[in-house]
């Protein structure tokens, strides 16, 4: 475990995640520290098979992978440098097809992510990850993008509501994760999930010991 150290020095809070460097897909690895999309939706059938990503299927190459499942049909798909069109554009596609809230996280060398969200019928949001790296990218003040982290909180909480979560997380939680910063972004764009509520993915079942004998 590592704690991410919020950026803003006002908040004495740290949060606390996993950072491996590979997350193991549901059928291959998946390399932490890319450029490319992260999304997030739910359904019944694989999240790929919505008609936006035209038929596109996991690869060996790791253009295209897949993070361990969430309970309750939530899957998250990582699309290195391959996405098959705009960020807000795939984002809608996916909304409409699974009837369901998503989010998409563009990602840029696993150091920052700017993170789109919507549920149906709803208004668009979107929030910064790694504040200080994004302040730095935009060549905006950091001040500036700070003094946006309660409303894009609010807004995040909006969507998780609609997505059946978040309840019982109040806004300073997820200010401070938004104030956070990780080595890997996306370590941190799963811990926004994790506290927002969303049912973390099971644990993948250990290996089975060699048998001596054999």
């Amino acid at each position: 475990m590592v704690t991410i150290l919020p950026v803003s020095t006002d908040s004495p809070v740290g949060v606390s995640v996993a950072a491996p460097m590979v997350r193991e897909g549901s059928r291959r690895g998946v390399v932490m520290g890319f450029t490319g999309e992260l999304v997030f939706g739910r359904s019944e059938r694989p999240l790929l098979e919505a008609p936006v990503f035209g038929g596109a299927q996991e690869d060996d190459e790791g253009r295209i992978g897949a993070w361990p499942p969430r309970p309750g049909g939530w899957q998250t798909l990582q699309f290195h440098r391959c996405l098959p069109a705009d960020p807000e554009a795939v984002l809608r596609a996916v909304v409409e097809w699974t009837g369901a809230p998503a989010c998409v996280a563009s990602v840029h060398d696993g150091d920052v992510a700017l993170v789109m969200g919507l549920e149906p019928g709803g208004d668009r949001w979107d929030a910064w990850l790694n504040l200080r790296t994004a302040a730095a990218m935009t060549d905006r003040p950091l001040a500036e993008l700070d003094a946006r982290v309660p409303e894009d909180a609010a807004g995040v909480l909006s969507w998780a509501w609609d997505s059946g979560f978040g309840e019982h997380v109040d806004a300073p939680a997820i200010e401070t994760v938004l104030r956070s910063h990780a080595p890997f972004v996306e370590e941190l764009f799963d811990t926004l999930l994790n506290q927002l509520g969303f049912p973390p993915a099971p644990a993948p079942a250990p290996a089975p010991e060699p048998n001596p004998t054999e």
